[in-house]
């Protein structure tokens, strides 16, 4: 049975709930693959993007590894308009990879309906329309938003989600608010994509502060526990990967999570 998650105490002051976590965290580096490592036969591949901002519009993107699965943890854009969507979406449809896989970022502004500033009103009719609108404009991927897709008999959730800053895109209060939305993930979840990082792993930005999600870090280990967990969002600590030994699935698989490249 899956441990029930709560609120934790220090939730809204993440640099005092990093220090009390801490020492309880086992923690080993992972290797990442060279990117010209070849895509096997008798596996799937995962290549992890996150944060690109534009770029693919720019030709900075051209040396994404090949791989069966693309997942992108968010911000592709820098504030959602319609002309950086097509664009990213055009880019998509040159890559090879057989599902592309994505979520929103805070940079996503045209995407949340509480950010949007696509709509002519703010009667929620025409928010909901335009949110919608724009959604479809990704052709060349599955999108999700608090939702799952299996590939290749691996379940994969997907959530944008992350802790207040700037009123940017699906921003939320720490604590309740997140955690809300992070008992939405299903137990049986194998990649968990997230665009924020969990507290404490890939989190610590220009200012030294660990700015991750406290809850995050909770329900990833003590009850979903997938296969992996890839984020983005903090653009100082790109590519961390680290697992966690003692926080086992019931086949004995380790959780491990990956910071996506930015």
């Amino acid at each position: 049975m899956c441990a029930a998650v709560a609120v934790h105490p220090l939730s809204h002051d993440s640099d005092s709930a990093w220090a009390r976590l801490k020492p309880n965290q086992t923690v080993r580096a992972v290797a990442p693959l060279a990117l010209d490592t070849p895509v096997r036969d008798d596996a799937v591949r995962f290549v992890c993007i996150s944060d690109t901002h534009n770029c693919g519009g720019r030709g900075t993107l051209h040396a994404v590894p090949a791989g069966d699965v693309l997942l992108h943890a968010g911000d592709f854009t820098m504030v959602g308009s319609a002309e950086e969507v097509d664009a990213f979406n055009a880019f998509l449809g040159t890559l090879p990879h057989r599902h592309k896989i994505v979520i929103a970022g805070n940079h996503e502004l045209s995407f949340d309906p509480d950010t949007t500033w696509l709509a002519a009103s703010r009667e929620p009719a025409v928010v909901d329309e335009a949110v919608a609108a724009m959604k479809r404009r990704l052709g060349n991927c599955t999108y999700l938003q608090d939702a799952e897709v299996t590939v290749f008999g691996l379940k994969v959730y997907g959530s944008p989600w992350q802790p207040c800053h700037n009123h940017w895109a699906f921003n939320l209060q720490r604590g309740r608010a997140l955690l809300d939305k992070w008992e939405r993930i299903p137990v049986d979840t194998d990649v968990l994509l997230t665009h924020t990082p969990p507290i404490g792993h890939g989190d610590l930005c220009v200012l030294d502060q660990h700015v991750g999600c406290v809850e995050l870090l909770s329900v990833v280990q003590n009850r979903v526990r997938p296969r992996y967990h890839v984020f983005g969002h903090i653009h100082e600590v790109p590519s961390q990967n680290t697992a966690f030994p003692q926080q086992l699935n019931e086949d004995g698989q380790e959780s491990q999570m990956n910071q996506a490249d930015t």
